[in-house]
């Protein structure tokens, strides 16, 4: 009789080890118990279990109705007194003022060597969402004024020198650039044409604008003088457009080299003077002469290169 009751108090002890290591307890708590609208509550849902037991993630987000989940983070699991703790975070907020209730969660598991899903819940979770206090008695205060924060020039002046540095090193890259484009650009050299071929080139387009034919005869004898006191200027060094023709003649005396123009210089200037300030108008022959008269004043008085001093240039039509 006696062996038969200690087998049966040896079975409860074994049935209650057993019932009890497959234990699974919840907690769940908030950090605070009152919040400002629009504030974080740091809500935590601890399950303590036995080795080998399969727990399921709470279904917290399907559970809240007056408060909004924020983020979950990653479940942390320890080991405490020999049985797994793993701990699920949330922040929640809630946006309108009043008590708030978290019911009991749900927490699904499977034990260990068993195919049955069981459920155990956790603590319900009371606070208090508030918004901030108002005095309807009190006025309307002012916004407040900026604040001032002092200027510290130490930074400042690190800040141009920086500038300064930066706009250095710019200016820098953008000579060197500029340089470079330059020199890669070829240089155009201007030529400059020898008197008489400046004064050859004028005369042979004067004579194809056909000006005396035209009756334009004052024009004609303005544009041929001019062309040769040009030519003199280049040629002799004087200034002939600003000299009279007895002024120019002078001038031309003190020139060694106009000795074989001297006479013709003085009756082309003559009958350009006649035709421009005596209203003379002259024939058609006088007006060929004229230019036969400018090509020989040109001609005559060429300056030729040593090597090219034995040819003679002759452009009288």
């Amino acid at each position: 009789m006696v062996k038969k009751i200690l087998l049966a108090v040896l079975i409860a002890f074994s049935f209650a080890l057993n019932f009890f290591a497959q234990n699974v307890s919840a907690t769940a708590s908030a950090d605070k118990s009152k919040y400002l609208v629009g504030d974080y509550i740091y809500f935590k849902i601890q399950i303590e279990y036995n080795k080998g037991t399969n727990i399921y993630a709470p279904p917290v987000k399907d559970t809240l109705t007056s408060v909004s989940v924020i983020k979950r983070e990653e479940p942390v699991t320890e080991e405490k007194n020999g049985r797994e703790v793993t701990t699920y975070n949330y922040i929640l907020s809630g946006y309108d003022s009043a008590g708030v209730t978290i019911p009991p969660i749900p927490i699904l598991y499977k034990a260990a060597n068993d195919t049955a899903v069981n459920t155990v819940y956790t603590n319900p979770v009371s606070f208090t969402v508030q918004t901030l206090k108002v005095n309807p008695n009190g006025g309307i205060k002012d916004v407040k004024t900026p604040i001032k924060i002092p200027l510290d020039w130490r930074l400042i002046l690190l800040w141009v020198i920086i500038g300064l540095i930066i706009a250095a090193i710019i200016y820098y890259f953008y000579r060197r650039y500029k340089k470079k484009k330059e020199s890669m650009q070829p240089v155009r050299k201007e030529i400059i044409l020898p008197p008489h071929v400046v004064a050859l080139n004028s005369l042979r387009e004067l004579e194809d604008k056909k000006l005396w034919q035209q009756g334009k005869i004052k024009d004609y004898h303005s544009e041929i003088t001019e062309i040769i006191r040009r030519y003199f200027e280049k040629r002799f060094e004087l200034p002939a457009l600003e000299l009279t023709t007895s002024e120019a003649m002078e001038m031309l005396r003190g020139k060694k080299e106009s000795e074989p123009i001297r006479e013709i210089t003085y009756d082309f200037l003559t009958n350009a003077d006649l035709v421009k300030f005596a209203k003379y108008s002259p024939v058609g022959s006088l007006n060929e002469e004229m230019l036969k008269q400018a090509y020989n004043i040109v001609n005559k008085t060429i300056r030729l290169a040593p090597e090219d001093k034995k040819e003679e240039v002759s452009d009288v039509r």
